[in-house]
């Protein structure tokens, strides 16, 4: 029998055919196709149609045993349960790493020890100080600075900044108890570069270049301006700087021998406190006194004033003078803030990489994540 006439006894009208085992009949490839062949492909479509109206055939993931959950729920919820610890520790590693450039960088807080602020600052308040506020503007009078007494009173060099890494390092060390936090204070400045401070015209009043401070909104009540008398011209790059309980604070007053004359470096100063956060009824800003806002006061000092002799009052020495030192707060404000700022972040990573997930499934198929 011919190539011919064996394909016309199995009845096709087309060289493009092929035999389908599982229907028992030629399908055609190409081209027309016999009776017998559109009858099994009409049985076949008439197969796919009832198991399409039947739903899909169960799978290896979605079959399950009956009156249980898909063994595809229980893997969706390993896979979030995978998930989840495996990014927990990303998030804890973005909290601590935001935790410490907060700290370092951007806000700090400090507890108050003493009462030399008082009371504008009491004992045991908390306060935040901003130590962005001075890379955008210049240190203003009446601003309530944060500053390092190491090279400032106290004898020894001011304490120059390392590079971003090694302030990364120190507010990782300080933050944690370990390392050298430095001769930390805090005061109010009253003169900036240039201004003549004196103390005290005819009402008992300081002055800033001639012009008088009314002082009574912030100092301590019935506390004098000042019952020791002095005079300086505040030198390029120093600030003039004195506590609001003038009775027993040790300030720029009691260090006119130093160099300076008693005033400090402005680049030891870390950063101005702007708010009370504790206790929370002393929840407060600590906003620059209206005194300060004299335009008068922009008038420079006299250079040759020179300084006036320094004598102390009687009752300057009856009290213990305070210097106000600073201590740092422990890590649960700076953590607490550093995963405040990570949870978005781990979120945006997240969401990300389920994305770019989804773009990889066709690829790789269902089971990639597997």
């Amino acid at each position: 029998m011919s190539g011919s006439d064996q394909d016309d006894a199995f009845g096709t009208r087309d060289l493009g055919q092929v035999y389908r085992s599982d229907t028992g009949s030629w399908r055609a490839v190409g081209g027309s196709a016999s009776e017998e062949d559109q009858g099994g492909g009409q049985a076949e479509d008439e197969g796919a149609s009832g198991a399409a109206a039947s739903g899909p055939a169960p799978d290896e993931d979605s079959a399950g045993s009956p009156g249980g959950p898909p063994p595809g729920g229980r893997r969706a919820r390993r896979r979030a349960k995978r998930s989840f610890w495996r990014e927990l520790p990303i998030l804890v590693v973005i909290a601590l790493v935001l935790a410490v450039l907060i700290k370092t960088f951007a806000v700090q807080a400090f507890w108050i020890p003493s009462g030399s602020m008082e009371n504008t600052l009491e004992i045991n308040d908390r306060v935040l100080v901003n130590k962005i506020v001075y890379h955008l503007r210049d240190i203003h009078r009446g601003d309530i600075v944060v500053f390092n007494g190491d090279g400032s009173w106290d004898p020894g060099t001011i304490p120059v900044p390392g590079n971003v890494f090694e302030q990364f390092y120190d507010g990782f060390a300080s933050m944690f108890g370990f390392g050298h936090p430095g001769d930390i204070l805090i005061k109010r400045v009253i003169g900036i570069p240039g201004d003549h401070v004196a103390c005290c015209d005819a009402q008992g009043r300081v002055t800033v270049n001639g012009v008088p401070l009314n002082e009574g909104s912030y100092l301590y009540p019935g506390s004098a301006p000042s019952l020791m008398k002095f005079s300086e011209v505040v030198p390029a790059g120093r600030l003039w700087v004195m506590g609001d309980n003038r009775l027993v604070s040790d300030d720029s007053r009691l260090h006119q021998g130093d160099p300076g004359g008693g005033t400090i470096p402005e680049s030891a100063v870390v950063g101005r406190a702007f708010v009370i956060i504790w206790p929370a009824s002393r929840w407060r800003f600590l906003p620059i006194p209206a005194t300060f806002q004299q335009p008068q006061l922009g008038a420079s000092g006299s250079a040759a004033s020179g300084r006036a002799s320094v004598s102390e009052a009687s009752g300057a020495g009856q009290a213990a003078l305070l210097s106000a030192r600073l201590e740092p707060t422990g890590p649960a404000l700076p953590l607490s803030l550093g995963f405040a700022a990570a949870l978005p972040l781990t979120w945006l990573q997240r969401r990300v990489r389920i994305r770019a997930d989804r773009r990889r499934a066709p690829r790789a198929g269902p089971d990639a994540d597997d």
